[in-house]
């Protein structure tokens, strides 16, 4: 039958482990094809006059493995067009083979129609060379295409395709990121044969390994020291369960989402201290603080059976995705005002379909600090026009403003004076932002400036041996000048 490929496994061992119907087929097969030579299998039947067509040319005038795969599957097919072919393959024909499922997919378009006979996987080898059992948890990767977010490290983990010095590397590189440079991990080569031989070596020296070939893989043990999955986010979510659990911390146990209200706050001031310093590991404790905040939120919400950190994941997922249709849809944008435009106009269209107020404004929360919400609430504003077009008549408003208020302070009584204040401020804000300047932080800025030159003051007070609060303004001006030197 024409356009049919018969897909053999050549097992994982010698010619000594092949069954003997597979042996027969090999011995009997006028068009054999191999995905390469590089196999105990072929090496014993070249002995004994076996011929065929192998793709290991393929591989050295391509850069990419998919280059690889794409046209030997191509070349496949073809031939397929003209008669009935075997092709075999390294192991079993579903077990880390990408021309396989590259093939299966061309067979779903009914290019080409498939029959499987299997062979025994390396897998098979490695848990007896190894002595693991996969029941404990099992997983096998792919050494060309490898990303840590996708590692099980509480599981037993063989990587395939570690086949040269370059891929070692990488894989070493990307195991360095979570794991001690020092972990021990099994360098495995012809498992099942009689040339079987394991390496056990620190991760750092991985890429040193003179045995690497193509029947060569990586084991990697589970995680058995609870100190190395401090960076593993289940981890994290077992240690905040705990903590709310029985046989907790009292504290922990007794909050609520209203009684760590003043905590996300406080953190979040923090994270902006840390990145005014420029610290970046002071930045990445205090980030780690506020994270803490929203799994406490989060396991309150699972002990209450309303929601799970899963869900909060979930929530904020789907709306990156939804409100980037130009990163994940056929959107286009030409900038990020573009970007900025488009994300109000989604948020419009999502509070339309939740019944939600179609004002502007709604969303704008009450806890914002004052500045800010100010800022927030002109800027939502101007989206509609709401604004100045130019400056003269914003320092005409607050001309205006700064008379009305001056005029209360004299004659108006204590509710008036501050209203009138808060209405400079709220003129002073809409020259910041005329200007694109965030007054929130331009006022947390100079609140930093003059902690530190008034501290200034204060060590020079010490230095004397002298009570600040008993000295002249003027000796207290002239420190504060030599301070205001030094920024």
């Amino acid at each position: 039958m024409k356009n049919k490929i018969v897909v053999l496994g050549l097992g994982a061992g010698n010619i000594d482990q092949l069954p003997l119907g597979i042996y027969r087929n090999l011995k009997d097969n006028e068009r054999l094809f191999v995905r390469t030579q590089e196999h105990p299998v072929l090496q014993d039947l070249m002995e004994e006059g076996l011929s065929f067509t192998s793709f290991d040319h393929i591989y050295e005038s391509h850069d990419q493995f998919h280059e690889v795969y794409d046209n030997i599957v191509k070349t496949l097919i073809e031939e397929a067009k003209q008669q009935e072919l075997t092709y075999a393959v390294p192991g079993h024909p579903f077990v880390a083979e990408e021309t396989v499922q590259r093939l299966l997919e061309r067979a779903r378009e009914n290019e080409v129609e498939l029959e499987f006979i299997g062979g025994q996987s390396f897998l098979d080898a490695m848990f007896n060379a190894l002595h693991i059992d996969p029941v404990d948890g099992f997983q096998l990767v792919d050494g060309t295409m490898m990303k840590k977010g996708e590692l099980q490290l509480r599981h037993h983990i063989v990587i395939s395709q570690v086949y040269d010095a370059f891929i070692a590397s990488e894989v070493k590189l990307t195991l360095m990121d979570i794991l001690p440079d020092d972990y021990e991990v099994k360098v495995v080569t012809a498992a099942g044969n009689e040339d079987e031989r394991i390496l056990e070596v620190p991760l750092y020296e991985l890429d040193r390994v003179t045995t690497l070939n193509n029947l060569t893989a990586v084991y990697v043990p589970p995680i058995e020291e609870e100190r190395l999955l401090y960076h593993d986010f289940q981890k994290l979510r077992e240690v905040i369960a705990t903590l709310r659990g029985p046989g907790g911390c009292p504290w922990d146990q007794e909050q609520t989402h209203e009684s760590l209200k003043k905590y996300l706050i406080e953190e979040a001031y923090e994270v902006l201290s840390a990145i005014d310093e420029g610290d970046e590991d002071h930045l990445a404790e205090e980030l780690g603080d506020v994270l803490l905040q929203v799994m406490l939120h989060a396991q309150i919400g699972e002990d209450d059976g309303y929601f799970t950190v899963d869900h909060v994941i979930s929530h904020v997922t789907e709306k990156m995705i939804r409100r980037h249709p130009h990163v994940f849809s056929d959107v286009n944008v030409e900038g990020a005002e573009d970007v900025v435009t488009n994300w109000e106009e989604i948020k419009k269209l999502e509070k339309e379909d939740e019944g939600l107020s179609h004002s502007l404004l709604a969303d704008i929360p009450n806890e914002f600090p004052s500045l800010l919400k100010a800022y927030k609430v002109q800027k939502k504003a101007a989206k509609v026009g709401f604004d100045w077009g130019e400056e003269a008549p914003i320092w005409m408003k607050i001309q205006e403003e700064i008379a009305e208020w001056i005029y209360e302070l004299r004659n108006g009584t204590e509710d008036t004076k501050m209203k009138e204040l808060g209405d400079v401020f709220f003129a002073l804000v809409n020259l910041a932002r005329f200007y694109k300047i965030d007054p929130e932080e331009a006022l947390r800025q100079t609140n930093a400036k003059f902690i530190r030159r008034f501290q200034y003051i204060e060590q020079k007070m010490d230095e004397k041996g002298l009570n600040i609060d008993e000295q002249p303004l003027e000796e207290l001006d002239r420190y504060w000048e030599q301070a205001k030197k030094q920024g």
